[in-house]
């Protein structure tokens, strides 16, 4: 259940309730994730801590836990994702898809869009984010999946799979999030108008069966797509919002500076009393962009991947807390931050000995 309470007067942004079996959820809020049901370094008070209200699982990681543990979602309230986090938090999974699509181009198309990525400064997900002078060339071919209208067949430590919307959905109910998302066809910014149409066409066709397989105990969210064309993004946010979902999901790739464009398009086609969520996107900058169009929940990788690597943020800007320079500083990391971490004083060089010793 979902109710906005509040409405910004000159912008799209949105206070909101959302209520699930696991808890509430004020919006907007940023979802953690937690790829394996789990946070390293983190128990499930350390976690609680944190003031996370919302954590997302990886469903094709877990495809194979799941599959080998006797746990589905059910009236229960203690699901295979709650036990694996530790806590009782309201839970995400995604449905798999980007994971696998992430894996039709070949090393050499990787490396250089990452290459290309870490020069500019974005955080590269394979078919997420790109560089905006990144070029097509021969080696931009998806020779290591085969899509069909069925779903999607892939080579992955050297076994064949496939995974389709009803495995998605039958997959999602066993790890028994509270919300899960539909089976849908991501694209890359590199991919022209006539590959991104078949790509709305499949996620469309794909959505459908995600409704009719469905465990309707948990909340299922649509995702919309079409890349970079402003005509098939309103294309799918109106079929995908005329959907019986619970909510709705923006996806697919785009470059930075496109973020706010894209949901300019899209959210005035998303039925306004249902909840929508930003898929792998929350840089701060990010996140005002989302908040100001109307995105109620946004999730990323960015808050643990960079604390386990010691970026820590503050109001002037962030520091590796890693380097030497820091190994002798008794300050706390920001002076008059009400965080656990500095109201609790512990000093800059027993964070960078904690980060050090862990790594």
């Amino acid at each position: 259940m979902f109710s906005i309470i509040k409405r910004d007067n000159k912008t799209k942004a949105r206070l909101g309730v959302l209520t699930t079996p696991h808890g509430v959820i004020n919006t907007p809020s940023y979802v953690f994730v937690g790829t394996y049901g789990k946070f390293l370094h983190l128990n499930a008070q350390d976690i609680k801590k944190t003031g996370a209200q919302l954590v997302i699982a990886n469903t094709f990681h877990l495809w194979d836990p799941v599959l080998t543990r006797k746990s589905g979602a059910s009236k229960a309230r203690d699901t295979f994702l709650t036990r694996s986090f530790g806590l009782k938090i309201p839970t995400m999974t995604d449905s798999g898809g980007f994971q696998v699509l992430s894996l039709a181009f070949g090393p050499v198309v990787d490396a250089r869009v990452a290459s290309l990525d870490k020069k500019l400064g974005h955080h590269y997900r394979a078919g997420k984010f790109i560089g905006d002078n990144i070029k097509l060339d021969e080696n931009y071919v998806r020779k290591n999946i085969r899509i069909t209208s069925k779903g999607v067949h892939f080579k992955y430590n050297d076994k064949k799979l496939f995974l389709g919307p009803e495995l998605s959905m039958k997959l999602q109910e066993k790890i028994g999030a509270d919300i899960m998302f539909a089976f849908d066809h991501i694209t890359s910014p590199l991919d022209d108008y006539e590959y991104n149409k078949k790509a709305v066409e499949l996620t469309d066709k794909w959505a459908k069966i995600c409704l009719k397989t469905r465990n309707p105990r948990q909340m299922l969210f649509g995702i919309t797509q079409g890349g970079l064309f402003k005509d098939l993004r309103i294309k799918s946010a109106k079929s995908i919002g005329a959907m019986p979902f619970d909510g709705f999901g923006i996806g697919g790739s785009y470059t930075k500076k496109q973020i706010s464009e894209i949901l300019k398009w899209v959210t005035p086609y998303l039925p306004e009393e249902k909840p929508r969520h930003l898929l792998g996107v929350g840089k701060v900058a990010d996140i005002f962009e989302a908040v100001e169009n109307g995105i109620d929940t946004f999730d990323c990788v960015i808050p643990t991947r960079e604390a386990r690597h010691g970026r820590l943020y503050t109001r002037n800007g962030h520091m590796d807390i890693r380097r030497g320079k820091y190994s002798a500083e008794e300050k706390v990391i920001e002076k008059g931050c009400g965080c656990l971490t500095c109201t609790s004083n512990i000093s800059r060089a027993e964070i960078r000995a904690l980060i050090k010793n862990e790594n």
